[in-house]
């Protein structure tokens, strides 16, 4: 008689996002519409992992993936072609110190965190240098996910070229996420346990949703941008 060995192997759900353990001893049960997740991205491993961002599904009760909302992107771009001098850029009451002509991305993203309203973290900067390239500035943590004031520039100290100046533009309008308006665009909260993909495929799985605790949103599995935070202010705290 022969004899066949099998052998399983377990492991442990990373949970480095969660930030401290308040909370978890009050998880409430969801149901997940697993129609609504995507394989790669939510169940690579055949399971759902823990940390993804959860929002309810209006028309069914049942919950999917958060649909978070997108960071403003506005454009900064030198024009007129100058050969020296500096321009400055102007945001909610504030104006920069003077950026030179043929700045650097890094060097407009100095300027604008050196502003008393826009913190370390709350703008990047891509692009350039001026005058050849624009700018991507994306508004992001505290400011992102909102239609934040349209900046203002100024290229009065710009000199050369042909009339040199500096247009900014709206590349994309921060706010909710324009692809979702079933309710997912309300952050819920976050799959606490791994939840295993049923095999039947059946959209009714089960699982403990997190929605009142800390979270370190640079270890979640699944990006989420501080926009949504606000959605669940007072029942989970970021950092």
């Amino acid at each position: 008689m022969e004899l066949t060995l099998r052998t399983e192997t377990w492991g442990t759900d990373d949970k480095s996002w969660l930030g401290s353990r308040h909370g978890i001893g009050e998880c409430p049960s969801v149901t997940l519409d697993i129609s609504t997740f995507t394989q790669a991205v939510h169940y690579p491993d055949g399971y759902f992992k823990s940390g993804i961002a959860l929002g309810k599904i209006t028309a069914t009760g049942k919950y999917g993936p958060y649909a978070s909302q997108t960071n403003e992107v506005q454009s900064v771009t030198v024009t007129g072609t100058p050969t020296g001098g500096t321009f400055t850029l102007t945001w909610s009451g504030q104006t920069t110190a003077a950026i030179p002509y043929n700045a650097t991305a890094a060097q407009v993203l100095a300027a604008l965190q050196a502003l008393s309203n826009i913190g370390d973290n709350d703008v990047a900067v891509t692009g350039g240098p001026a005058p050849g390239s624009a700018f991507a500035v994306t508004f992001k943590g505290v400011l992102g996910g909102t239609d934040v004031a349209a900046m203002t520039a100024s290229g009065a100290g710009l000199t050369g070229g042909s009339s040199p100046n500096v247009t900014i533009g709206t590349t994309t309008a921060g706010g909710a996420n324009p692809a979702a308006s079933d309710g997912t665009q309300t952050l819920a909260g976050f799959l606490y346990a791994p939840v295993p993909y049923p095999a039947s495929g059946d959209v009714d799985v089960v699982g403990a949703m997190l929605d009142h605790g800390k979270v370190v949103n640079a270890k979640l599995p699944v990006p989420v941008d501080a926009a949504g935070q606000t959605d669940v202010a007072g029942r989970i705290i970021f950092y």
